[in-house]
C-alpha cells in the first residue's frame, strides 16, 4: 500500500505529473516512440517532469506495452496499462486523468494534491517551467488550474466563419463596432493555450469533473518554445531547435543507453 498525502495537510504537497502517451497516431505513426534528436518523443516530457523539484511522482498513462517499457527506461513509472477504449483518436483528456487517479487511489491508496499534465507533443519546455507553474497554483488558493499560454500571432476578433448563405460572418460577437477593421493594438489581448503544461487541483478533476475548473491562471510560455508536433514539418522544426542548442531544455536520460 502506497501512502499518499493527507488531504487535510498543507505541506509537503504531493504533486503527481502525468504524461499521456497512447500507441496510436495517424499523422505520425508511433509518434511517441519515434526518435527526436536521438530520444523518443515522449522522453522529453518525462525529463521535464523528473527534473522539477516540486514534482513528487511521475507516471505515464499508456495503452501500449512497448511505450511502457521505453518510458520505464527513461525513469517514469507505468503502474498500469490504460484500457483501449481510453486510447482512441477522439478520447478527451479528462477520462484519462479520472482513470489514472481512480486506479492509483483504489489500487495503491495514493492521491495527490496537485496534478501536472505534460503532453508529449509539446516537448520543448523552459527549464523552470514546471516548478513555476506549480508555485503559481500553490500561491493562488482560489485558482483551480494553471495553464500554459502565449500571445498568438492572430487575433480571433479578426477571424471569420461562413454562414449558411455563404457570406463571411465574424467569428466572435463583440461590444466593439467592426473589430475586424480596428488596429490590432486596440483589441483585447488574447491568449493561445500551448499544450506545454497544466497544473490542476485534485478536487477539480475528481469532484469538479474538469481539467480546468472555472478559475484558470495563465503562465506565459516563451513563444520560442512553442512547438506542437502534429505534422512532419513540426517534427523537423523541433529537431532543428534541439540540435541547434538554441533553447535550454532538460535532456532525456535512459538507463539502457
Amino acid at each position: 500500500m502506497v501512502e499518499g498525502a493527507n488531504r487535510e495537510q498543507t505541506y509537503p504537497l504531493e504533486v503527481l505529473a502525468i504524461v499521456q502517451a497512447r500507441g496510436g497516431s495517424k499523422t505520425i505513426p508511433r509518434k511517441n516512440l519515434r526518435l527526436l534528436a536521438g530520444h523518443p518523443l515522449v522522453a522529453y516530457s518525462i525529463a521535464s517532469g523528473l527534473a522539477a523539484e516540486s514534482v513528487t511522482r511521475l507516471i505515464v498513462s499508456t495503452d501500449d506495452a512497448e511505450i511502457a517499457s521505453v518510458c520505464k527506461s527513461y525513469g517514469a513509472e507505468v503502474p498500469f496499462l490504460r484500457p483501449t477504449e481510453l486510447a482512441e483518436d477522439a478520447t478527451p483528456d479528462l477520462p484519462l486523468f479520472q482513470h489514472a487517479l481512480d486506479w492509483l487511489e483504489n489500487q495503491q491508496g495514493y492521491y495527490p494534491h496537485l496534478v501536472v499534465q505534460l503532453r508529449p507533443t509539446s516537448p520543448l519546455r523552459p527549464l523552470d517551467l514546471v516548478d513555476r507553474a506549480i508555485a503559481t497554483l500553490i500561491a493562488s488558493p482560489r485558482a483551480d488550474c494553471v495553464r500554459g499560454v502565449t500571445i498568438p500571432n492572430q487575433n480571433p476578433y479578426k477571424m471569420w466563419r461562413t454562414g449558411e448563405d455563404g457570406f463571411l460572418k465574424p467569428l466572435l460577437s463583440s461590444e466593439f463596432e467592426e473589430p475586424y477593421n480596428m488596429p490590432r493594438q486596440h483589441l483585447p489581448t488574447v491568449y493561445w493555450q500551448t499544450g506545454h503544461i497544466d497544473v490542476i487541483r485534485y478536487e477539480t478533476i475528481v469532484k469538479g469533473r474538469s481539467l480546468t475548473g472555472e478559475r484558470v491562471l495563465p503562465i506565459m510560455i516563451d513563444p520560442l518554445y512553442w512547438v506542437d508536433i502534429d505534422t512532419e514539418a513540426d517534427w523537423t522544426y523541433a529537431e532543428w531547435l534541439i540540435n541547434s542548442n538554441r533553447l535550454p531544455i532538460h535532456q532525456p536520460y535512459s538507463s539502457t543507453v
